[in-house]
């Protein structure tokens, strides 16, 4: 979670000049800026995203895959009325449908750490955060630019 977290800082620079960036690349001008304000407030959810990641991996490992399912299909039903109410309602449009994203991402990931955190299922898998974790992160590194840039 650490290293994914460290690695999102420079993807989240990117995301924050998506504009600029399409503009120099020869792209449409009012186009790159509807990206760049896009992509500007969907930064949240990269490091939520990783988070969600690195859980939904731990669990599938275990096969504990239906409090999966409950966590992210009350995340979808909770979305539907969260993006409703920031697009609709309060009129933030686009930027209102990353925000509503970004919320989601939170409170999956929240229920899911809560889960993993109080389920007796997760007692002797998960012991909490340690150094050994840090163990040979160049190499999960190597491992982790590839799908970082492929989600750009």
């Amino acid at each position: 979670m650490f290293v994914l977290l460290l690695i999102s800082i420079p993807l989240a620079l990117i995301w924050a000049y998506t504009g600029q960036i399409l503009i120099a690349l020869g792209q449409d001008p009012e186009i790159s800026a509807a990206a760049g304000l896009n992509g500007r407030w969907m930064i949240p959810c990269i490091f939520t995203f990783d988070l969600l990641q690195c859980q939904v991996r731990f669990l599938q490992t275990q096969n504990i895959v239906f409090p999966m399912m409950i966590c992210t299909g009350t995340t979808a039903l909770l979305h539907l009325f969260i993006c409703w109410v920031l697009v609709f309602k309060s009129g933030l449009g686009n930027k209102g449908a990353a925000l509503a994203n970004s919320i989601s991402y939170w409170i999956n990931a929240t229920l899911l750490a809560l889960y993993v955190k109080f389920s007796p299922a997760c007692k002797k898998t998960w012991t909490g955060f340690s150094k050994e974790a840090l163990h040979n992160v160049p190499n999960f590194i190597r491992l982790a630019i590839p799908p970082a840039v492929k989600l750009w």
